[in-house]
This record gives C-alpha cells, sequence and structure tokens, in this order.
C-alpha cells in the first residue's frame, strides 16, 4: 500500500472505505495499536480472576493498571540511539535481556503511580504476564483471549522477517518485528476498526472494566502539530479531546515506514475509525483519523 487509507466502521461493520483498504488481502502492521490489544487481553485475564488490576506484582513495586497506563516508573528504549541507528541498518534485534541492559530498566525513573512516561518496556512486561498466566504464547493468548471472541479474522503475531513478506510497509525493507518487543500484530486496516468498535461495545470486557479502560490520566496540553487539545492515556488507550469538539479513545501507532491510527468516537452515533498512511508523521495521520469520525455517513447513506 502506497497511498492512504481510510475505513469507518459502525455499530461492529464497515460503513466507508477509501483506499485499497478495501481489498482484504492487504495487512497493516498495527505497530502500537497493538498494545490496545495487549491491554484488552490483560483484562480479560482481570475478568477470569487470573490476574490482579490493583495489587504489586509478584517482586515488583508496580501494578498491572500501572504498567498498562504507562505509569509505573519504566524507562522506555525509544530514547535509544543505538536501537534507532541498529533498526536502520537492518540489524536483528537485540535479545530482550540486552534490550533491558542497554535501557537501565531496572532503576525506575519514579516512583510508581507518582508520574506518567510512555513506556514500550512496561508493555513488555506485560506481554510476559500474559505469557507467565495463560502458558501460551502470545499470539495464542490474544487470539483465545481477544481476537476470536470479538470476531476479528485475518490478524495474526508476525515474529520473523518473512513474516511482513505482504504487509504493506511504507518504503521499509528487511525489517525484523521482534524490535516491537511487546509483539507486531498485522492484519487489515478494517480489522483494527472492527477490533476497537466491538470493543468499545462492551461485549468483552464487563462495565467497570471497561470503564478501567477508558479512564484517562492527563499526559499535559496540547500536542504540537497533532489534533490533541487534551491528552490523555486509559489503560491500553490514548483519550482525550481533539480538534473538531470530540472526544475520542484508541491509539496510534508507528514505525519505520508507516503510522497507523485507530479511534472510537462514543458521542452521537457511535463509530471508529481506522486510517494507515506510509508516511512518518503522527500528527498527518491523526487528523485524517479525526476527519473520517467527522464525515462518517449518517446511517441511511451508509454502503
Amino acid at each position: 500500500m502506497t497511498t492512504p487509507a481510510d475505513v469507518v466502521v459502525r455499530e461492529g461493520r464497515v460503513v466507508s472505505a477509501r483506499g485499497p483498504q478495501i481489498d482484504a488481502d492487504i495487512d497493516v502492521p498495527w505497530w502500537s495499536f497493538t498494545k490496545t490489544v495487549i491491554a484488552a487481553a490483560a483484562l480479560a485475564l482481570v475478568r477470569d480472576g487470573f490476574v490482579v488490576l490493583d495489587a504489586p506484582l509478584a517482586g515488583e513495586p508496580y501494578t498491572l493498571r500501572q504498567l498498562l497506563q504507562h505509569r509505573a516508573g519504566l524507562p522506555d528504549y525509544g530514547g535509544l540511539a543505538t536501537y534507532h541507528e541498529a533498526v536502520a541498518c537492518r540489524a536483528d534485534a537485540w535479545p530482550a535481556s540486552e534490550l533491558l541492559a542497554r535501557a537501565d530498566a531496572d532503576q525506575l525513573i519514579y516512583r510508581p503511580g507518582e508520574g506518567w512516561a510512555y513506556s514500550n518496556i512496561g508493555y513488555l512486561l506485560v506481554r510476559r504476564l500474559i505469557e507467565a498466566t495463560t502458558g501460551e504464547d502470545l499470539a495464542s493468548a490474544l487470539a483465545r483471549l481477544v481476537l476470536q471472541p470479538l470476531g476479528v479474522e485475518g490478524v495474526r503475531l508476525a515474529e520473523r522477517r518473512r513474516d511482513l513478506a505482504t504487509v504493506a510497509m511504507g518504503k521499509t525493507r528487511d525489517y525484523d518485528p521482534r524490535w516491537v518487543y511487546h509483539g507486531l500484530l498485522v492484519g487489515p486496516l478494517q480489522g483494527a476498526a472492527l477490533l476497537l468498535d466491538r470493543l468499545m461495545a462492551g461485549g468483552l470486557l464487563p462495565p467497570e472494566l471497561l470503564s478501567a479502560m477508558l479512564k484517562g490520566h492527563s499526559v499535559g496540553g496540547p500536542l504540537a502539530d497533532r489534533p490533541w487539545l487534551t491528552p490523555a492515556y486509559g489503560l491500553g488507550l490514548m483519550i482525550g479531546g481533539v480538534e473538531g469538539d470530540m472526544t475520542i479513545a484508541g491509539h496510534t501507532g508507528g514505525g519505520p515506514g508507516s503510522v497507523i491510527a485507530v479511534y472510537h468516537l462514543a458521542h452521537g452515533q457511535p463509530r471508529t475509525a481506522a486510517t494507515f498512511s506510509p508516511v512518518n508523521d503522527d500528527g498527518d495521520v491523526e487528523r485524517r483519523c479525526v476527519l473520517s469520525l467527522a464525515a462518517a455517513p449518517a446511517k441511511k447513506d451508509e454502503i
């Protein structure tokens, strides 16, 4: 896919589609929208009584809620120049133990619950918690806990370079998906929109856990060059007010060569939009997604 694509979903079905995403055989990288799926899986384990949301994890000072909300005090590897250099050189991903050592992951940057800092490392730890609790690899756990219950098909975990052979990666070539340490889901763009729309409809999680997922912690004021006016972060969800007097919830994800934005609008006629573009501009793709939500057809005009 070399051009932008947009899809809008309402009540669990596609109502508008523009661009090559209408071909169900075209997969895109979900990048950090994968975090939303991981959070939903972790909360499904809370629902079923296998893990606790607000108790410190074994041997750790932080809780699952704090990990999911980026409030555990963990650093991130996104600021490591050597990480970006290795990705640019198309090197193989480091072993997770090496990554954690390079990022000084055992040194908290603030006391859990007393700050906020986006941390991919935190979601790597959630991945490990899900795998340890279920006895399954991440792909199997996400399929059983989230994808299958929500009826979302054609989504898979990319674990080797060859897994991206048929995925729209923009200008990026020969990328090792293991650089996304929490896991990289790939699938149709409309699958991302369907997943979030059905998740927000409440069929997977009980009301109290869906409410917890949607309770945002403010992360500051307007974001430069992006549509966010009152950004906040819930549990695996970016939440807040955006340009156009809308409040949305979902996630943006970016990696070498492309960006995906998947957001749900709850008021009015609830709907979900997903936008993908082979650019490295979060703000541009987010604005396209917001415009898709605003321009979604009325029910009488649906395709």
